[in-house]
């Protein structure tokens, strides 16, 4: 599984170069599940680190996750301001999108208007789902888009300058690390199969009867 994730995003990065960060990053806050807790550090370790380039180029990381950030997010606006909850409601479990998760992304933008745009790019789970609820609440699209990019970058930079230190021990690091690869790997399976599996008891349980 490692070895499988870590060959798509190097061919990504091998083909796209720092465009492939741009559209990772988009995918990522597009509501589709890849995280960027893999996409950012690697692009630190891969497209700086191993490239010779100095840590001053963590920050052109930083842009163009923040970039890709912001134009996956301008999706799921317009997917939450033209379609509005009831096409969430209908389709968002094809892409274990629950009510909950709609609820709490709502709850936080509610409470929190703009800023919650900005802090929750920050935020695991909430950053990813903020968008679709700012759509539907028809926040002025421009304001949306700066609080956007400005919240994504301290994320993506501080994942990128991560990889960025993490590489520089990369190899000394996975041989203490190899013995343990099958019981890790085994364990993420079971870890990922229980996530899943409670994601879609969750949207199946509110489905109406």
């Amino acid at each position: 599984m490692e070895h499988a994730i870590f060959e798509f995003i190097k061919h990504v990065y091998e083909v796209l170069d720092w465009p492939g960060v741009v559209v990772l990053m988009a995918i990522e806050s597009a509501c589709i599940p890849l995280p960027s807790e893999i996409i950012m550090p690697l692009s630190g370790w891969m497209l700086i680190k191993e490239q010779g380039l100095g840590a001053i180029h963590v920050l052109w990381a930083g842009f163009y996750g923040a970039l890709g950030c912001l134009l996956g997010s301008i999706v799921a606006y317009w997917v939450g301001a033209w379609g509005g909850r009831p096409l969430l409601e209908k389709y968002g479990k094809y892409v274990l999108i629950s009510r909950h998760d709609i609820d709490r992304a709502e709850q936080w933008f509610h409470k929190y208007g703009g800023k919650a745009i900005f802090f929750s790019r920050l935020l695991p789970v909430v950053r990813t789902f903020i968008s679709l609820p700012a759509g539907m609440a028809k926040m002025p699209f421009v304001k949306f888009s700066i609080y956007t990019f400005l919240g994504s970058f301290p994320w993506c930079f501080g994942l990128a300058y991560g990889g960025y230190l993490l590489g520089e021990h990369w190899e000394r690091i996975r041989e203490v690390m190899r013995p343990f690869d099958i019981p890790i790997a085994v364990a993420i399976i079971v870890l990922i199969g229980i996530y899943i599996y409670h994601r879609i008891k969750q949207v199946r349980s509110e489905r109406p009867n």
